[in-house]
């Protein structure tokens, strides 16, 4: 139980309906879905088309989009790959034969197809009880009157001026500046590009005027799109087997690859087979577990992981239980593994930005969705016309033959956006994600063990400090004790203080037996969960 006088927030509850965003509006929004009889999926769309407006360094319809629906009394998961694709003409070869060896995150090369607007129209069609003409109205008004600017927000986007500026996203920079904390944002272009899509469903998107304007914006920065690989995106979206591990008698469900939720489940079963840490929740020996397991893990993702309609993924062997117990084996308590092939590490892109948001309605559907333009603005890149500002997922591809995240025409790059799913017994009880690009795996792990494992509630499992090993160091957030953070290095790691905090998170907790809803929201964003 909290300190009532320590600053902080207490888990929200509820019985009816609940809803998590990084946004307040985007909260109203759902919740406003779910009163007018729509479902925990119908309220994700609709809140998260709102966050496309007001939190645009996070997100856009530009970007991809992944989601995991756990329908009520069927006992199953059911996931969707919104990932969009590399142009067609996107070959190794070309590159090659230009002497280009890496990607650029804010060059158009770096920019697929986006893929969130069908994977909206594909799960509406499929699971949800109203269409996208009804539930994107509430982005399209607040993209054509404005909205005060959050200072999350503000904060971020200030930072990226320059971005903006490279990117030619001079509307993004009223004034020829980041908007502060408070200042009204429109971009009446969105609005009337969202309004295209709510008469004309996806199609409007990835075809016509939007469609010609992306690519026209992406050919003058030379980009290799055509519009006959937006065309080809309209019915893109994927559903797909998620993959899932039983750890501590709940059954964890994670999007299949090419998304790294893979890795989250091998962290789990990793630390699933020590004992608890005996120093707890947020003792060194805790911490020092994760970031060892997250460093076997990140490794073996960046050797493996990719679009398996393009390579084989070894799924089965990276999370069967004597290759978890082998990795296992290689952690000690008392000091960090020094000759850990770190092969990965230095090659992974700064990451951050994505809004993650989970909803759960009435009837016990539970919604588990994320949305990304992957790092702050995407590319920084605005198709001017249709207010579109376009993702850079495809820097997640690597310029080596050979390799299995090598790009190739119509593939999908290696994916950071994860949602999450517990069931326990064949029901869902426990929607939940962690934002912020390549942390996520580590932040989902940390999020769950904090909350099933060790016992804090729902809003105290978001709160705790978090640790991440990235680039050969372990980036701390200033809330890590002084104490923990000496201990790290005596143990062999090389604590650095983040400029940033790590992530952000949503989660509901379903108490089936005594019939209420448990939330708990980000504070590291401008989020908000609430109920009724």
């Amino acid at each position: 139980m909290r300190d009532f006088q320590l600053p902080g927030r207490s888990p929200v509850y509820a019985t009816h309906g609940m809803a998590a965003t990084s946004m307040p509006a985007a909260t109203l929004t759902a919740l406003e879905v779910l009163r007018a009889g729509g479902n925990a999926l119908d309220a994700a769309v609709a809140a998260v088309a709102v966050l496309c407006v007001i939190e645009p360094q996070s997100t856009g319809i530009g970007g991809d989009c992944f989601c995991l629906y756990a329908p009520a009394g069927t006992g199953k998961v059911v996931a969707l790959n919104g990932s969009g694709r590399a142009p067609g003409a996107a070959s190794i070869d070309w590159y090659e034969s230009r002497g280009i060896g890496a990607l650029e995150n804010t060059s158009a090369h770096a920019v697929t197809v986006p893929g969130a607007v069908s994977a909206w129209e594909t799960l509406v069609k499929a699971h949800g009880r109203k269409g996208l003409d009804e539930l994107l109205q509430p982005a399209i008004r607040i993209a054509a009157d404005g909205w005060p600017v959050a200072p999350r927000v503000a904060f971020d986007w200030a930072r990226n001026e320059a971005k903006l500026r490279q990117g030619g996203s001079l509307a993004f920079l009223p004034n020829g500046a980041a908007p502060r904390a408070g200042d009204r944002f429109a971009n009446p272009a969105l609005a009337e590009t969202m309004r295209l899509i709510a008469r004309h469903g996806a199609r409007a998107f990835y075809e016509g005027a939007v469609a010609a304007d992306m690519v026209a914006t992406l050919r003058q920065r030379g980009g290799l799109h055509t519009e006959e690989d937006f065309a080809a995106a309209v019915d893109g979206a994927d559903f797909v087997d998620p993959v899932t591990l039983n750890w501590k008698g709940y059954d964890v469900y994670e999007c299949p690859p090419n998304g790294q939720g893979l890795l989250v489940l091998m962290m789990l079963g990793i630390l699933g087979g020590m004992p608890s840490a005996p120093d707890g929740v947020a003792g060194a020996i805790r911490a020092h577990r994760h970031i060892e397991a997250a460093r076997l893990v990140y490794r073996d993702r960046d050797a493996f992981l990719a679009d398996p309609g393009a390579v084989d993924v070894p799924v089965g062997k990276l999370l069967s239980e004597a290759y978890l117990a082998s990795q296992r084996a290689l952690i000690s308590d008392v000091a960090a593994l020094r000759d850990l092939p770190a092969a990965g590490e230095s090659l992974l892109p700064s990451h951050k930005d994505t809004v993650y948001l989970c909803v759960v309605d009435q009837d016990g559907n539970a919604c588990s969705f994320i949305n990304s333009l992957f790092q702050s603005f995407g590319s920084g890149i605005l198709a001017p016309r249709s207010g579109v500002m376009l993702q850079n997922r495809g820097f997640g591809f690597r310029l080596e033959r050979g390799h299995p995240n090598c790009i190739a025409p119509r593939k999908r790059p290696m994916h950071t956006i994860i949602p999450g799913m517990v069931m326990k017994g064949g029901r869902a009880v426990l929607p939940f994600g962690v934002m912020g690009g390549h942390y996520q795996p580590v932040g989902q792990s940390w999020f769950l063990t904090n909350f099933l494992e060790y016992g804090l509630d729902i809003q105290e499992s978001i709160d705790l400090f978090r640790v991440f090993p990235y680039a050969g160091k372990v980036e701390v957030e200033r809330t890590v004790p002084d104490a923990v953070v000496r201990e790290l290095a005596a143990m062999g790691h090389v604590p650095e203080v983040t400029e940033l905090p790590h992530g952000g998170g949503q989660a509901i907790w379903i108490d089936h037996d005594r019939g209420c809803l448990v939330a708990g929201s980000e504070p590291r964003k401008d989020g908000l969960a609430l109920g009724y």
